[in-house]
């Protein structure tokens, strides 16, 4: 019944999914998306509506007609500065933005959890609807929960988030317990050394030196001092000194991101890094300095009960013959990793299916969101929130 009743309501989610992409809008300013998500709540009916959080946030609730559980649902709003390469009618119409990680989906879809809890509310407890802007490396997680802390506002006892996935068929679900996502964090290294001319490298410092020998220093560090089935990456992905071809600089950068399952690695790789980046500039008479970013993820992680009752429920949809229980982890991050680590709950995948478009990956400029999983993404939503009033 659930989901018959959310594919009748498809025609109205593909144009609200559609609007959302033609109109996107890059973390903490969605504006146009924050208002059109409270447009949609109060037709809804739904009148406790909140959006003081994280600058572009909505957050909102609906109580059910007896007593029970407080239940989190997140889905995230903001678009990727990327030009979008598709032609169709509802492709971006905004320069270098797109949706091309399916945000105005997961949005989407929970609007129509949204919408069949506020018709059909008889279930217990209350449901708290998390919009949330800024995921795409801008800490909105962070932002709503940590900095802000939504969740002495609004508490919940559980919190359930989804997102597509390309290459998954559509009609199809992906959990795994405990670790699911890697932490992530941006590093930053400035080398100092002593600017002179190319012809004459003894009267300088070549701080560039110092970087590439870092650089590798990097890679033998991880492959020599970690055990090997640890997950760990460390990515380098820019090394910048100079503006000119016969002037060796006085200064040289090095960013990128480190990414790892286990908090014990991430605090021993800190601690190394810093010693390899101090001591590799001392060895060539200069100074180097190593800094991490103001956005960290941790690592994503699904609680036991929860993630159980998240596939039982994506079961009640679409069988359990269309759920996979055991993924490998991934060593891309989220940052719904602040939620959980907050409150227990369950991060999972939804397919978005296995033949062009919809099966380009996530953050290509050709990626579009499938119209047709909202009805799916919508009901497990729904599955979850009714499982807890049988």
């Amino acid at each position: 019944m659930i989901l018959e009743q959310l594919k009748a309501w498809q025609p109205d989610a593909i144009k609200i999914r559609r609007t959302i992409h033609m109109h996107p809008e890059i973390g903490f300013e969605e504006f146009k998306t924050q208002r059109l998500i409270v447009s949609e709540l109060m037709r809804y009916g739904i009148t406790e509506i909140n959006t003081s959080f994280a600058k572009t946030g909505v957050v909102a609730v609906i109580n059910g007609n007896r007593p029970g559980p407080s239940i989190g649902l997140r889905a995230d709003m903001d678009a990727l500065p990327t030009t979008e390469r598709n032609t169709f009618a509802h492709a971006s119409t905004i320069d270098h933005c797109m949706h091309g990680c399916g945000h105005d989906g997961h949005t989407t879809m929970l609007l129509m959890a949204a919408r069949y809890l506020a018709t059909f509310n008889d279930f217990s407890g209350r449901v708290v609807l998390f919009f949330q802007p800024g995921e795409e490396g801008h800490g909105g997680a962070e932002t709503m929960v940590v900095k802000e802390r939504v969740f002495d506002h609004y508490p919940v006892d559980e919190v359930y988030a989804l997102h597509n996935w390309p290459g998954l068929p559509v009609g199809t679900f992906a959990f795994k317990t405990h670790n699911i996502m890697a932490s992530s964090d941006r590093l930053f290294i400035t080398v100092r050394g002593k600017s002179g001319h190319a012809g004459l490298p003894h009267k300088a410092q070549d701080p560039l030196l110092v970087a590439t020998h870092i650089y590798q220093g990097i890679q033998g560090l991880v492959s020599r001092m970690f055990d090997p089935l640890e997950p760990l990456v460390v990515s380098i992905t820019q090394i910048h000194a100079g503006q000119t071809n016969n002037v060796i600089s006085d200064e040289a950068k090095l960013s990128g991101t480190f990414r790892t399952h286990s908090k014990a690695v991430r605090e021993s790789l800190i601690e190394k890094l810093t010693t390899l980046v101090t001591h590799m500039a001392q060895a060539f008479g200069m100074t180097a300095t190593l800094e991490l970013g103001p956005i960290h993820h941790p690592v994503t992680y699904n609680s036991d009960a929860e993630t159980e009752r998240a596939i039982e429920a994506a079961a009640s949809i679409v069988g359990s013959e269309n759920v996979l229980t055991e993924i490998t982890p991934m060593m891309t991050a989220e940052d719904f990793a602040h939620f959980l680590d907050h409150r227990p709950g369950c991060y999972g995948f939804i397919g978005n299916g296995i033949e062009k478009p919809h099966s380009v990956d996530l953050h290509n400029a050709h990626y579009d969101f499938n119209d047709d999983i909202i009805p799916f993404g919508a009901a497990y939503f729904v599955a979850l929130i009714f499982a807890h009033s049988q």
